[in-house]
């Protein structure tokens, strides 16, 4: 167990993305707290690593309270005493409307989600990385193919999306004097009940509605794990892990 000894958080760690990096991380050698709206969900990724009780802690978070974050970190430093990695993935999309349909709740509910709840969860980490002995680490983010390319219908998704790059770019550049890293990872296409309607058809740009590839969630797990096994003095800073098939690279 190469990673026994460092401690990482993952965010949307009961499902999809978030279940299997932590899976990954947990099999590695890696305490991990892993938070979530639904605590079951979060024991359940537990229960499917085979992980011992002290080597993870299960958090129910809500990402966009401030005070749940708070509450989240402290739990982190509490159990464990440091934090190495963080990996920002929890996230929400929008019903798929034309631009103009949409609501402002369903709006706010994605930037609260997506863009607010990292940021808050990048401050927290901050706090204790920069304190820290040894100090420093690396935090992941999770951006998307929608990062640099847009679904029809998909405004809110694709400007949080957007703009998880400039904050990974500001992270990156405000980390460098407490040694910490920040880095992105752009998914598309793996195989999570998130994207499982991809394989059904969806919306092209053209009008269309086609089925599109997927790849195993596992490449994604094995991409992150490959990130946050850098030494502090490299640092992976975009990352995109997708279907080789799938429509990005000529989309639209």
């Amino acid at each position: 167990m190469a990673s026994k000894g460092k401690v990482a958080l993952i965010t949307g760690a009961g499902s999809g993305v978030g279940r299997g990096v932590a899976l990954a991380f947990l099999k590695d050698g890696y305490s991990v707290v892993l938070a979530g709206r639904r605590k079951e969900a979060l024991e359940e990724t537990i229960r499917l690593a085979g992980a011992p009780a002290e080597q993870a802690l299960a958090v129910s978070t809500d990402v966009t309270d401030p005070a749940s974050v708070k509450a989240l970190f402290a739990a982190c430093k509490e159990r464990f005493g440091r934090l190495d990695v963080l990996f920002n993935n929890a996230g929400v999309s929008a019903p798929g409307l034309p631009l103009e349909d949409l609501t402002f709740e369903q709006w706010k509910a994605v930037v609260d989600t997506n863009l607010t709840g990292p940021f808050l969860c990048t401050q927290e980490a901050f706090r204790i990385m920069k304190d820290q002995n040894p100090r420093g680490g690396r935090i992941i983010n999770n951006g998307s193919i929608s990062a640099y390319a847009p679904r029809p219908n998909s405004a809110p998704y694709t400007a949080t999306k957007h703009a998880i790059s400039g904050l990974t770019r500001s992270t990156s550049l405000d980390g460098r004097k407490y040694d910490i890293a920040c880095g992105q990872i752009d998914i598309g296409n793996a195989a999570t009940d998130m994207a499982a309607k991809m394989a059904e058809g969806v919306p092209q740009a053209d009008g269309s509605i086609r089925k599109e590839p997927l790849m195993d969630v596992a490449h994604v797990a094995n991409a992150v794990l490959h990130m946050a096994s850098l030494p502090l003095e490299a640092n992976v800073l975009f990352m995109t892990v997708m279907a080789t098939k799938m429509p990005f690279v000529g989309r639209g």
